[in-house]
């Protein structure tokens, strides 16, 4: 029996699907399928019970699978503490990333990751929707707002500001909003998920919340456009300052109406199970800690957003 089997085995009994542990594994149906059967031979008993529209652990799976886990859990720690001793990390990073904080903000700090580590490899998912970690193939993700589903483990990056802001270009052609009543004059720039348009824009100012419904001519499901168009001048956004770091330190666009803060998000580092927690993704929990903390710094420094204290 190899230990191999054994976490086809275990991804099996997690997703509830041959075929599903095949994909989160990123292998053949056949070869997973063909590793539960020589596992099941090995003891001499079948772990799963099959019918036609489910799969599920049989007694015997209920009585071997956990103490399965704890042995490969155990395995699996002493191989992370030989590493962490010698200061080696190696095999696949395999991440999800938003669209816009993925391609433009995260990106460096994966190539420098690399660069430090030579023995590992990275794929990146990059999409706006939440991440299926089985059928996305993925072993972290890293994005906007807080886990809802309780099986999942993550740490928390740092709270996101979102900042209402638009290009210089787009201020000088049509004036700065200084009022709710005067925004609302301008043409805003949508955000689109699950066909659910972000048109009713919502802010606190003085701890009192505040709601505009919004009108313009431009939405996507794609942060990122979202992004080029207000850097382009074609109307104002609603942004995470992540998301316009980039933009904010090059005079690409400035922050408006500062007084009205947008709903303040959260940035996490998501993995499926406690045993997806490596010594890879502590690593890189820390840089995204540190990078965040470091742009945060560099944005205040600039006065180019208004400190947190200052917004509540």
């Amino acid at each position: 029996m190899m230990l191999e089997d054994l976490q086809v085995v275990l991804k099996v009994a997690e997703v509830k699907s041959i075929t599903g542990a095949a994909t989160a594994l990123d292998m053949r149906t056949a070869t997973a399928s063909a590793a539960v059967k020589r596992v099941e031979a090995s003891l001499g008993a079948e772990l799963f019970v099959r019918t036609t529209r489910q799969l599920r652990l049989s007694s015997a799976g209920e009585r071997y699978l956990p103490e399965c886990e704890k042995a490969l859990e155990l395995l699996a720690q002493a191989k992370q503490s030989m590493r962490e001793e010698l200061g080696e990390i190696d095999g696949e990073v395999r991440i999800s990333l938003s669209s816009d904080l993925g391609r433009n903000v995260v990106m460096p700090w994966l190539d420098e990751f690399l660069d430090t580590h030579p023995k590992l490899t990275l794929r990146t998912h990059l999409s706006d929707s939440n991440v299926d970690f089985y059928r996305d193939s993925v072993d972290m993700a890293l994005r906007y707002g807080s886990p809802t589903d309780s099986n999942l483990y993550g740490f928390k990056i740092c709270d996101v500001q979102k900042i209402l802001c638009a290009s210089p270009d787009y201020l000088k052609r049509y004036g700065e909003p200084k009022t709710l009543e005067e925004l609302k004059n301008h043409n805003g720039l949508f955000y689109q998920l699950h066909d659910v348009l972000k048109d009713d824009w919502e802010f606190i100012r003085d701890g009192v919340e505040h709601k505009v419904k919004m009108s313009g001519n431009r939405a996507s499901n794609d942060a990122d456009l979202v992004r080029r168009w207000c850097v382009a001048g074609k109307g104002i956004a609603i942004k995470s300052y992540l998301d316009m770091s980039t933009d904010l330190l090059a005079g690409n666009v400035v922050e408006i109406m500062p007084d009205y803060q947008p709903t303040i998000s959260e940035l996490w580092l998501v993995c499926p199970s406690r045993r997806s927690i490596t010594p890879t993704v502590r690593l890189l929990r820390d840089m995204f800690r540190e990078k965040t903390q470091k742009i945060h710094q560099q944005l205040e420094q600039q006065g180019l957003i208004c400190c947190r204290e200052n917004r509540k």
